[in-house]
């Protein structure tokens, strides 16, 4: 939540296949622990496992210095004993094909890697040579060599009472611009506000005010008056100098009182310097009463004087998001919805010329959602991703004409393209994941063919027994094509039993793409065929197949699921449809929900989580209100009767199929007591259940520890009900 046949078969890496495409050595990490035979039957390799998937290394966003020579890149690794995690860094030479990635020593543990124009690496860390200094989160400095070798490390930011969240450099290293949550009545970073309001005493109650916006997000309460803000200071030797300026204005009563980055997931992507550095861009969404219904995020431009920022996209009510000025500074292109209120509606990409004014949409007549824009080199033509029929591939846009051009950067095997950096002298660099394995770094030298840069977990995932994933295709509801995949172990002998998963959004997919949380390979490794539909609803199709569940939520897309998994089950004979689960999460959660209702004797067994159960509950206590208003037709009041005919607790009667219920007390989206409702109504049939709650996670299960026992309790929750022969 906010998220006739074809067939295509794709296989992972195999070991053998590994040492032929990573001729050179290219840093894979440290050996896992020995590992334990198959029990599937015809399956020699020992499969993926939970404790796999949990310890796997996992590759960050690369950064790359002016020249496009030297890249930066870390991995986060997990002790598979105490899995505790922690970052490694490398150092990449890129002019040099082949060349083995540098393990970098940095002098305190850092995260956030840039380069800085003088080619020093500049980084955010919470620890301090000092011993008795603050270990609040601060930008450091290190000059760097290309053998690896770094300097001692210095202070970028002055000391504050605030943890820095992030940081952007300007091009001309001229400025620096930091953010964090600071009180808006602060006028510098980090100053102590002492005007709690919202704690007025004499008791711990907090008392909220409905002009102050949302009372909750996502997986935390809201301080009033507290934001995410930006604050930028100019740099000299490598310092930030003086107290900074506050890009939303320094006086509240006259600027803007916003989030930016945007809350809960905004980042560095919202955030761009002109070329000169002299203004900076950033995306916002004002703070008001009106701010849980409302998509409008909005483009302002400050000119880093302390003034109100400029807003530059006022005449658009929907999403405006991601600025990205050209290389010149002539235009800035951008990101923007066209529907207010819609979360998932079409981003089309925007080229402002920042001289007249004008305002173009490139890609008006492409049916293509873009995810991320960067301006290549020499500032002709844009560089985009945006999901494709189950892949992401990168794609090029000529400013002049608006063209739009798919880059073959895998030769027609895309999968996940993502983190795409445009290099100075042309080409790119990339990561690329699929559902076969997890990202790896990859060098387009100009816009074509790529070659591997790095072996994080390639040779690992390559002695591990090999699955293999088909895609199909279906006439579904309105007679549309839709989309499926089926994953399972390529050498396993029948029967298989079936889990049909259902992915979230429900503007989403389960495209080819790696997760660490809802990963169709590790739950395949266990013996069963994955088979994920992308019903109606689900992105890479075109906006209207994406618009199409609006209003029909228990409607087209059930039909699509029931239809998909017939066409699955004819299109692999050896699964056996009558050993079948079905799994889904946040939309997905709702859906099984629904399916426990209205197609009651299909499966065996359930597995839900955070989804919803009573639609009318769900409405009332949610933070983000635009988005059941836009998927539902208004508010629940504004159209009672189309949030009961999509209920799920209105068909609790025929509720019979086991069901393991996950939830997470911080989740706020789906709220941990919709999980509770599906299990109380489950206890009260008599229906075999399991509730599975994580006291510290939110709408997702992100700690490592927790990861492994979600993946246990639902193993262990199929392998109960489907009784797979090879268990016995």
């Amino acid at each position: 939540m906010h998220r006739p046949n074809a067939l295509r078969a794709l296989t992972p890496v195999t070991l053998a296949a590994a040492a032929l495409l990573f001729a050179a050595p290219l840093a894979a990490q440290d050996a896992p622990r020995p590992r334990a035979a198959s029990a599937v039957p015809g399956v020699a390799t020992p499969p993926m496992s939970a404790e796999d998937l949990v310890t796997l290394p996992r590759l960050g966003a690369p950064a790359v210095n002016a020249g496009g020579t030297l890249a930066v890149y870390s991995v986060t690794t997990t002790d598979p004993q105490t899995l505790k995690r922690s970052p490694e860094h490398y150092l990449l030479d890129l002019t040099k094909p082949g060349a083995t990635p540098q393990p970098l020593t940095l002098p305190l543990k850092a995260s956030d890697l840039a380069f800085g124009p003088d080619g020093a690496l500049y980084f955010l860390s919470g620890e301090h040579p000092d011993k008795g200094a603050s270990t609040l989160s601060r930008v450091w400095r290190v000059t760097l060599a290309k053998d690896g070798t770094v300097g001692a490390p210095q202070l970028v930011t002055p000391a504050a009472a605030t943890d820095i969240a992030g940081f952007k450099l300007a091009a001309n290293g001229s400025r620096i611009a930091v953010w964090g949550e600071v009180p808006r009545t602060c006028p510098t970073f980090g100053c102590a506000d002492a005007a709690k309001r919202y704690l007025p005493g004499p008791g711990t109650g907090r008392l909220y005010d409905g002009a102050d916006g949302f009372v909750r997000h996502w997986d935390r309460w809201a301080t009033p008056g507290l934001h995410n803000r930006i604050f930028v200071f100019p740099l000299e030797g490598g310092e930030a100098q003086g107290e900074g300026v506050a890009v939303d204005g320094k006086d509240p009563a006259t600027g803007i009182i916003a989030d930016t980055p945007t809350m809960p997931f905004g980042g560095g992507e919202e955030i761009a310097f002109a070329p000169d550095g002299t203004a900076l861009y950033f995306t916002a969404r004002l703070s008001d009463a009106g701010e849980p219904g409302s998509t409008n995020l909005d483009i302002y431009r400050s000119r880093l004087d302390g003034a109100k920022p400029d807003l530059l996209t006022g005449q658009n009510e929907a999403t405006d998001t991601q600025p990205a000025p050209s290389p010149d500074g002539r235009y800035l292109a951008w990101l923007a919805m066209d529907r207010p209120t819609y979360e998932a509606d079409r981003l089309s990409v925007r080229l402002m010329d920042l001289k007249s004014g004008t305002v173009r949409n490139l890609t008006e007549k492409v049916d293509l959602s873009f995810g991320s824009l960067a301006w290549s080199a020499d500032g002709k033509s844009l560089i985009a991703t945006a999901e494709k029929v189950l892949d992401t591939p990168a794609f090029r846009i000529d400013v002049a004409s608006g063209k739009v051009t798919e880059l073959n950067l895998m030769a027609g095997n895309e999968a996940h393209i993502a983190n795409l950096v445009p290099l100075a002298k042309g080409g790119a660099l990339f990561t690329r994941d699929s559902l076969g394995a997890p990202a790896e770094l990859f060098l387009s030298r100009d816009m074509g063919q790529a070659r591997p840069l790095t072996d994080i977990a390639t040779t690992r995932m390559g002695g591990m027994a090999n699955i293999v994933t088909r895609r199909f295709s279906f006439t579904g509801a309105k007679g549309d094509t839709v989309w499926g995949q089926i994953t399972r172990l390529a050498d396993q002998q029948g029967p298989i039993p079936a889990i049909l998963y259902i992915h979230g959004g429900p503007q989403g997919s389960f495209n080819d793409a790696w997760s660490n949380r809802w990963n169709p390979r590790v739950t395949a490794s266990q013996g069963y065929a994955v088979i994920s539909v992308d019903f109606h609803g689900s992105t890479g199709y075109g906006q209207a197949f994406t618009d199409a569940i609006n209003k029909d939520w228990g409607g087209g897309p059930l039909e699509d699921l029931q239809k998909g998994l017939d066409a699955a089950l004819k299109l692999d004979t050896q699964i056996d449809g009558d050993r079948a689960c079905a799994m889904g999460a946040s939309y997905g959660g709702y859906m099984v929900n629904w399916i426990a209702g209205n197609w009651p004797d299909r499966f065996k067994c359930i597995v839900q989580h955070d989804g919803i159960f009573d639609t009318r509950s769900m409405y009332y206590s949610t933070e983000e209100l635009w988005f059941p208003r836009w998927d539902f037709g208004g508010s629940y009041e504004q159209n009672r009767e189309l949030h009961e005919r999509w209920n799920p607790a209105n068909h609790v009667s025929k509720w019979k199929t086991p069901m393991l219920v996950v939830t997470g007390q911080q989740d706020f989206r789906v709220p941990y007591s919709q999980g509770l409702m599906s299990f109380t109504a489950l206890q009260e049939r008599g229906v075999p259940s399991q509730l599975l709650v994580f006291p510290d996670e939110n709408h997702w299960v992100l700690g490592a520890k927790n990861s492994l026992q979600w993946h246990n309790t639902v193993f262990a929750w199929l392998d109960r009900w489907l009784k797979r022969e090879d268990a016995k």
